[in-house]
């Protein structure tokens, strides 16, 4: 894979990027775009939200997210027996 573009940031305070305006248009970041942030071991990743397929999206939900609807006593009687 080549590079196509590089530029430089500054990570705020709180954690924030403004990602420079060729980078934005090279991934097609528009205002009010969702993107996906995606960690791996080397990398990070930033991909628009629509790149993703529905196949994709349990992947994105975060555990804490998921949490509130299995950590019930409901799922636990659903489940104890498999």
């Amino acid at each position: 894979m080549s590079i196509l573009e590089m530029k430089t940031a500054t990570v705020t305070e709180k954690g924030q990027i403004a990602i420079p305006r060729d980078i934005r248009r090279l991934g097609g970041f528009k205002e009010g775009t969702k993107i996906v942030i995606i960690a791996f071991e080397n990398r990070i990743e930033l991909r628009s939200l629509k790149q993703f397929s529905e196949k994709m999206f349990p992947a994105l939900a975060s555990e804490k997210s998921l949490a509130k609807d299995w950590l019930t006593r409901e799922e636990d009687e659903a489940w104890k027996y498999l």
